[in-house]
């Protein structure tokens, strides 16, 4: 197999989209809470199932932001058609001296094959 100069040797497998919203932080004035988006890395074989890593640089802005590093989901759930969905849930970084705590699930991968 020729590969690419630049170019992974190793197989592509897929990857899902993922949205979500943090839980609320601080009190009074200061409570918000953040959204986010992003997608997820390749498939990491865990068991009979896989997971996937989300490294998300940053949420959106509200005078500071935060991030979602390293930060692994669960494995595969299926949702009929051979599709399936992941369950993640975690806690942000530290900032403005705060953190969010946050769930959510992944969508389907590759929703339109």
């Amino acid at each position: 197999m020729k590969v690419k100069r630049g170019v992974s040797a190793r197989r592509q497998t897929h990857v899902h989209e993922f949205l979500g919203s943090t839980k609320l932080a601080e009190q009074g004035a200061d409570r918000h809470n953040h959204r986010f988006a992003g997608v997820t890395g390749q498939v990491i074989p865990v068991g009979n199932s896989h997971v996937h890593e989300i490294d998300l640089t940053r949420t959106d802005f509200l005078n500071h932001f935060h991030k979602l590093k390293k930060i692994r989901t669960g494995p595969a759930i299926p949702v009929g058609n051979g599709k399936h969905v992941h369950f993640v849930t975690g806690t942000t970084t530290l900032n403005d001296g705060h953190k969010h705590r946050f769930n959510f699930a992944t969508l389907i991968q590759k929703p339109l094959v």
